[in-house]
């Protein structure tokens, strides 16, 4: 079993910082292999990506980055409600800021729900420098049972001591990151949000995974991504599994990535860096 070293630090943006934890192999077989990057879900943090971090970066030999966004985790309150663009605004906000004091050359991005969405808009807005792409349970547009799973969520975090369990990993921010989720999905404003543009723009390989009884998006979703991409992409529906595929069923989706990103992502990743230097 390979070792992993964490750490953390921080990242200063023109909104906050960001707080961020990196897991390294100490014996990585290929140093130049390209980093991954976590986009945690819309209730989610760096904590809540539990063991899977480091299990990923023993299972692959590369370094995992995970970041908490504005307003989540131990990351700084964001000052203002979402805007109906915010996941195409993390690409040129903090996940730039991020590439930048990290010093990141070549990414591989991997998203989760929401976060997924926002891997595809990394993902485009540096084509020359993401080697790759997996999305988890990723929504690509609003459909009806990803509404109607969040008013049901809302629902619940409505009962006394629900909000509680966000206070665990948010803080004073938990009111806040709830309200981030419901009131912005279900506004009239975001009904028509979609992420076709960013996705004719991907060339990069991707591996797009979905449960089959995910309870906040259909199959619908990584057909769609695959179908839009102009790079190499596979599609896995996971049998008996929900909206948090890396939790419920984290041999198979470590394999899978394990296998994706044998195929030659890291070759893409040369080839575009070299392109890119021409």
């Amino acid at each position: 079993m390979i070792r992993i070293t964490t750490s953390d630090t921080w990242v200063e943006t023109s909104a906050g910082r960001l707080f961020v934890k990196r897991w390294v192999p100490i014996e990585q077989v290929r140093t130049e292999r390209v980093p991954i990057v976590l986009f945690h879900d819309s209730l989610g943090c760096v904590e809540l990506w539990k063991d899977f971090p480091e299990t990923l970066s023993a299972a692959t030999g590369r370094e995992v980055i995970a970041y908490d966004r504005l307003g989540f985790g131990l990351s700084d309150p964001c000052p203002q409600a979402l805007d109906v663009s915010f996941v195409l605004d993390e690409a040129d906000n903090s996940f730039s800021a991020l590439l930048q004091a990290l010093e990141l050359q070549d990414f591989i991005a991997l998203g989760h729900s929401v976060g997924g969405g926002m891997a595809i808009a990394c993902a485009a807005a540096f084509p020359e420098r993401c080697g790759g792409l997996i999305t988890l349970s990723a929504q690509a547009f609003v459909e009806s049972c990803t509404l109607e799973g969040i008013r049901q969520a809302q629902q619940a975090f409505a009962r006394p001591g629900q909000l509680e369990r966000l206070s665990k990993y948010h803080g004073a921010k938990a009111a806040w990151v709830l309200s981030a989720w419901v009131d912005t999905w279900l506004a009239d404003s975001f009904s028509h949000w979609n992420l076709n543009e960013s996705l004719t723009q991907i060339r990069c390989p991707v591996l797009a995974i979905h449960g089959d009884g995910d309870e906040y998006g259909s199959a619908q979703h990584p057909e769609h991504i695959v179908s839009l991409v102009t790079g190499p992409a596979t599609m896995e529906i996971l049998p008996d599994c929900g909206h948090v595929p890396h939790r419920e069923k984290p041999g198979v989706v470590i394999g899978l990535i394990e296998v994706f990103l044998e195929e030659g992502t890291d070759m893409y990743a040369d080839r575009g860096s070299a392109e890119n230097r021409e």
